[in-house]
């Protein structure tokens, strides 16, 4: 009964954590991509003021719409994104941990794009349509090389650890690979840290990856249709996925706490390292997404699908290659 009173109370704060702190990166980031193109740009607080519009709004279904699937869709791509942050150390221990929930984490990464394909099926409009079908082309591409990386990492430290719980995204991060390996392992890690920096805007559908929604183009895609509470979920799902992609980039690679540098009690260190958790998540967001969407220009469709399943795909596979070069010299 504890246990489950716990999961509930913590599946709360996760959504709350998600939800607030998402829709602040996704202000300072327009802000920032506002100054860098040298505009004023909107206030930090306007996505929470979008989605307040949002939840007031009505609901609109199109008239030849499969109602059930589409006003569904944006239920489960918040859940779903929500239901990750279970797994995931935010600076301290997650909510829920059990062997294999790395490969957990993958499956449910891929839920908020189905439910936009889905949903964008579901609408019967055709510029919904063609976004879903551009959703569908980018997700069989980007999948592969975020499992390579993944794989990759977790094969290396099984050769290092020979316990059961090695695919747990909570002993990856306590067991950081960069001072456990040589050179070419090093070498590896800084290539495999590339790609999962270039596959995180394409699970977001930044720009220059924005081709399913592509509103100078399409009309918006796959949210075309949808209105009121509806959009305010995926438009909250899309922040919670902001804050999910970064907190793996962390958690894989930059894993390290700051609290042991100070004595303090275990309550205030629980909150100095989550401050600087945040802050290492808000540099992968600059980096990976908002340096990115300011400095390049929407793709077409088969110039991302050739990008991600040549150059990023062969690239992940070197990553791999290495970290194996590095455990037979």
């Amino acid at each position: 009964m504890i246990l489950i009173l716990k999961s509930i109370i913590g599946s709360c704060v996760m959504a709350f954590i998600g939800i607030v702190f998402g829709l602040i990166y996704k202000g300072i980031d327009r802000k920032l991509h506002a100054h860098m193109q040298m505009r004023v740009g909107p206030p930090i607080t306007q996505p929470f003021k979008d989605v307040r519009k949002l939840l007031l709004k009505e609901n609109l279904v199109p008239e030849n719409a499969v109602d059930w699937v589409f006003n569904l869709m944006p239920i489960l791509s918040l859940v779903s994104v929500i239901s990750i942050l279970l797994y995931i150390p935010l600076g301290f221990d997650p909510i829920l941990s059990t062997k294999g929930d790395l490969i957990l984490i993958l499956y449910l990464l891929m839920l908020p794009a189905i439910c936009l394909i889905l949903g964008g099926f579901a609408s019967s409009s055709p510029y919904a349509t063609v976004g879903a079908q551009r959703e569908m082309v980018m997700m069989i591409s980007y999948e592969f090389p975020l499992a390579v990386t993944i794989i990759a990492m977790v094969w290396r430290l099984s050769k290092i650890y020979t316990v059961s719980n090695v695919f747990t995204l909570q002993f990856i991060s306590s067991n950081p690979l960069w001072d456990k390996v040589g050179v070419f392992g090093l070498i590896g890690l800084v290539i495999l840290l590339a790609v999962l920096l270039i596959v995180t805007p394409m699970e977001l559908s930044k720009i220059p990856f924005d081709v399913p929604e592509a509103e100078t183009e399409i009309a918006g895609g796959l949210l075309v249709e949808y209105s009121g509470k509806n959009l305010a979920m995926f438009y909250m799902s899309d922040a919670v996925k902001t804050i999910v992609m970064a907190s793996i980039v962390v958690a894989l690679f930059f894993p390290y706490g700051i609290s042991h540098y100070f004595d303090l009690s275990l309550y205030i260190n629980y909150v100095i390292d989550f401050a600087f958790f945040l802050i290492k998540t808000f540099t992968v967001i600059l980096v990976s997404v908002t340096i990115a969407r300011t400095s390049f220009a929407r793709l077409k469709i088969d110039q991302v699908a050739y990008m991600l399943w040549v150059p990023v795909t062969i690239t992940s596979i070197i990553g791999l290659l290495l970290l194996y070069l590095d455990t037979i010299l």
